[in-house]
């Protein structure tokens, strides 16, 4: 089986951009700083199930009131 690193390094720059988008939403409900929820989804998503596994943790945190 032989791997493209390019085709690796599309994979990893989609999954950022999606769960860094998704973070963003999310942490707009859930934490009082979304900017900081986006660029710590974005970080963790280098290794792809860290950064969904953070969707998932910040999806089951409380809203937070405004």
């Amino acid at each position: 089986m032989d791997f493209q690193i390019t085709l690796l390094g599309k994979v990893a720059i989609a999954t950022m951009i999606i769960v860094g988008i998704s973070s963003y939403f999310l942490g707009k409900r859930k934490t009082n700083s979304p900017k900081k929820a986006s660029l710590i989804g974005a970080l963790l998503s280098f290794a792809p199930p860290l950064g969904f596994a953070y969707l998932v943790v910040l999806a089951l945190k409380n809203d937070v009131d405004t």
